[in-house]
């Protein structure tokens, strides 16, 4: 799941363009993408990585 955001954030292609080999659709990556980030999940690893 979070290489398949990497990958969407880092390759400039769209969620629907995801290539199958991650093992989820666009969709569902998007929709965990949405829930972490209102959740402030990457803040709280921003914070982790910096420590």
């Amino acid at each position: 799941m979070l290489a398949a955001i990497i990958f969407v954030a880092t390759s400039g292609c769209t969620w629907n363009q995801l290539p199958p080999g991650f093992g989820l659709s666009g969709v569902t990556a998007f929709r965990r993408f949405t829930v972490w980030t209102e959740a402030r999940v990457w803040a709280k690893l921003h914070r982790l990585v910096l420590d």
